[in-house]
């Protein structure tokens, strides 16, 4: 019994926060940052000002949350072990995309553009917390495969921006600027496979690919 209650009171806590992060979300995408006090948030989400301020003292830190929400998949899992590079970029690869088709990532790079001028804070926190967690993990994985012979890359940050730029191009950025575009299934697969397929055979550890600098 000792057992259920810190649990029970733990899935409670964490669907409230689920909820005041929705709620910010939807908040900061309508008024704005500046203007969506912590109050409102409140409010909208059905929870005690108490209970927002217990679990975020600051808008700063309700936007972090945010962040932290909608790249959660970085955090999630790590990146796939060395030694099959169109393995291992096939699952980065996928799981990128469906990270990037999530509504909750088009809100953020909305909230973060609209606000750039006002408030620039808001781009650093996306970028330090966001993004740069998630592009360390690609490109440590190709150093990993650069290390076991696998592939030879003597730029692991350009590889790495190489690959996620190609699957972001055609999966991302078009649905942040086009009201209405949609990307079938089997068009991201495609995407993701072409993706990969590419950047397997520009660092080649033999062939034309291969470079011959020591």
């Amino acid at each position: 019994m000792s057992r259920v209650v810190p649990t029970y009171h733990q899935r409670v806590a964490q669907e409230k926060r689920a909820l005041i992060v929705t709620a910010a979300t939807a908040l900061f995408l309508e008024l704005g940052y500046d203007r969506t006090s912590l109050a409102r948030i409140a409010e909208r989400s059905g929870v005690s000002r108490a209970t927002l301020f217990k679990q975020f003292p600051s808008k700063a830190a309700l936007f972090d949350a945010i962040v932290t929400e909608s790249w959660s998949t970085a955090d999630e899992e790590d990146p796939p072990p060395a030694g099959n590079v169109v393995d291992g970029l096939s699952a980065i690869g996928r799981r990128y995309a469906e990270l990037l088709s999530r509504p909750q990532m088009t809100d953020l790079f909305r909230i973060v553009i609209a606000e750039l001028p006002r408030f620039p804070e808001l781009a650093h926190a996306q970028f330090s917390h966001g993004k740069m967690p998630y592009f360390e993990s690609v490109r440590s994985y190709l150093l990993a495969e650069h290390e076991a012979g696998t592939v030879r890359v003597e730029d692991v940050d350009l590889a790495a921006t190489q690959f996620l730029g190609m699957i972001s191009n055609y999966v991302f950025w078009p649905t942040l600027l086009v009201p209405g575009w949609e990307v079938s299934a089997e068009r991201v697969s495609q995407v993701v496979d072409e993706a990969v397929r590419t950047i397997a055979a520009r660092y080649a550890a033999t062939g034309p690919g291969a470079s011959t600098n020591d």
